[in-house]
């Protein structure tokens, strides 16, 4: 009695049958190649014209051929790789050397998330049983192509850093990662990859980026240290926003009871970092927006991105009239009168200062002292509009897939605003003999501000009965980021935090779910709004989120953007230095 003929003895079957399922299985065993070598495939043809073993009889019954033939060559191949064992250390070169007996595996006792590698050979007679035989058969790729056959690598030694899954299957390309990262790429569980190409291109940007455990706890206190760090304590948080609305009512006042042409001001409208509460380290910078409600009024674009516009009133009694000159609204002459005013009021309280203009800047800068710390408040004039917004930003503003087609509906009813803003130099006009410095910029600070305060795909992310996810402290992070390295590079001051906003809604676009943004995911998260603000940079592209056609990043030109890149890459790939020498300067680490 054989090993496989344990127990019931094997029933005789019939001839015509078996003899068909025998041709079948030769046939199908001569289609696969095994990746050996030429010149080892010719001596073992040699080998095996030498030694024609005889047939075993079996009491019940005879062997399948398909069994018979993997035994005999496996004992050929085995007999060949004892007369060529390699020197002790060495590293093995072919699937022959490769190819060693399963009782090796079975001696050593398995090491947690060690994978053992298929290589295409066939074990030892008598190791493995029909079923094992029958997995190694269909492990091996059918497409004999260049393309889809794996190279033979060492399996003895360890794995090389970089590999090319280009000439791997997918299946190849799960077992390295796992091996290297300990877990299988979230592309591959979500199937985005819809080649093989694309596929090895996810899995290898995986791997490059991919944080082992004892890396990870480290990032993840540093950017938890670094968090907390930012944080603003409410007492300071309370004194400052008490100052800043005290001289913004104040302001408000005086326009409305002092003044002609701003006595039709509506309430301030609070936006930026602070009240939208993504200010860090301290509340020393503040964005207030006054508003005046402009109706029947005609607005063409100015140049080709869609952002900035000339306005001109129609036919009407407006307070405006007295800054119309040729039928434009020209927002030089409006922004020197409403400073003027601001000048006045603030001439009553003696510890706020209206610093100088800054050309092109649309604000009013205000600035004063509380407990060592200066504030600065920037007074913005702006134009309310309750119309259509702007042919322009048709495509932008894709959150269907984030927040849902009906808060992407109910954001675009909201009236958008439009600041006396400019780029480039105030005298360069259109065709039309419009002056650049009398356009008005668009804004939606306050859709901006909205969307961050309801940031969650589920209305009760980061509430009290909800999760709680990172999106807001990524963005915090890379704000800090930035603002470091503008610190030790000058040549980076023309980049500012509201690309790393706009890049993290862009984000938030491409990773949709809360899930893709839990709280105990931070470092991870932060890994990957790294990279994107990286691509952006790469290729000098950065889409205004609503104003697709704007590139945000035009201004500081491609070399720029790409040292940039250059150095958050190497940020990211040190475990952030940046961050821990400044923890180190203040004692928190």
């Amino acid at each position: 009695m054989t090993g496989r003929g344990r127990g019931k003895p094997c029933k005789a079957k019939s001839p015509d049958a078996e003899g068909a399922k025998r041709k079948t299985r030769l046939d199908k065993i001569k289609q696969v190649p095994l990746p050996s070598s030429q010149d080892d495939t010719e001596k073992e043809n040699e080998t095996a014209n030498k030694r024609k073993p005889k047939q075993k009889q079996v009491n019940h019954g005879e062997e399948k051929p398909s069994i018979q033939n993997a035994r005999e060559e496996a004992n050929l191949r085995t007999n060949k790789e004892d007369t060529k064992t390699p020197a002790k250390g060495t590293n093995a070169k072919t699937c022959a050397d490769r190819t060693k007996p399963m009782e090796r595996f079975a001696a050593e006792p398995e090491k947690p998330g060690r994978t053992i590698k298929r290589c295409g050979g066939k074990a030892k007679a008598g190791e493995q049983n029909p079923e094992v035989m029958t997995k190694m058969k269909s492990d091996i790729p059918n497409d004999t192509t260049k393309a889809s056959t794996p190279k033979a690598k060492a399996c003895g030694g360890k794995a090389k850093p970089r590999v090319k899954f280009a000439e791997e299957t997918p299946e190849t390309q799960l077992e390295h990662a796992e091996a290297k990262t300990g877990k299988v790429p979230e592309e591959e569980k979500l199937g985005k990859a819809k080649t093989c190409a694309d596929e090895a291109k996810l899995m290898e940007e995986s791997i490059e980026r991919a944080i082992t455990p004892k890396d990870k706890t480290a990032v993840d206190s540093v950017l938890n240290t670094t968090l907390k760090n930012l944080k603003i304590k409410k007492n300071d948080r309370s004194k400052a926003s008490q100052v800043v609305n005290e001289i913004t009512d104040n302001i408000i006042k005086h326009l409305k009871q002092n003044t002609q042409c701003f006595k039709e001001v509506e309430e301030p409208l609070r936006s930026g970092s602070y009240y939208e509460n993504l200010k860090i380290s301290s509340p020393d910078e503040f964005d207030v927006m006054v508003p005046i409600l402009v109706e029947r009024i005609n607005v063409e674009p100015f140049g080709d991105d869609g952002a900035f516009y000339s306005v001109a009133l129609k036919r009407g009694n407006s307070l405006l009239k007295t800054f119309q000159e040729n039928d434009i609204l020209c927002a030089s002459k409006m922004l020197q009168e409403f400073r003027e005013e601001v000048k006045k009021c603030v001439k009553k309280y003696k510890e706020w200062v209206v610093t100088k203009k800054k050309p092109g800047c649309p604000a009013v800068t205000l600035t004063r002292e509380v407990e060592s710390v200066t504030i600065s408040l920037d007074v913005v004039l702006c134009l309310k509009v309750k119309s259509s917004w702007p042919s322009f930003t048709k495509e932008g503003l894709k959150i269907e897939g984030w927040l849902g087609a009906k808060v992407r509906q109910d954001h675009r009813l909201k009236p958008y605003y439009l600041v006396p803003k400019y780029e480039g130099k105030g005298n360069v006009e259109n065709d039309n003999g419009v002056l650049a410095k009398d356009i008005w910029r668009v804004s939606f600070s306050h859709v901006e501000k909205a969307i961050l305060m309801n940031h969650g795909s589920e209305k009760t992310c980061c509430e009290r009965e909800g999760a709680s996810c990172c999106r807001k402290d990524c963005l915090k992070l890379l704000k800090h980021l930035l603002s470091l390295l503008k610190e030790n590079d000058s040549s980076f001051d023309k980049f500012c935090s509201y690309h790393a906003k706009t890049t993290l809604f862009h984000a938030c676009c491409s990773r949709t779910k809360d899930s893709d943004w839990k709280a105990s995911d931070l470092s991870l998260c932060f890994h990957l709004l790294l990279e994107d603000f990286e691509g952006h940079l790469q290729r000098g592209e950065l889409p205004n989120f609503f104003i697709p056609s704007q590139n945000l990043i035009s201004g500081p030109g491609r070399k720029k953007c790409k040292h940039l890149a250059d150095r958050i890459k190497e940020e990211r790939h040190k475990g952030f230095p940046i961050f821990r020498q400044q923890l180190h300067v203040k004692g928190l680490v």
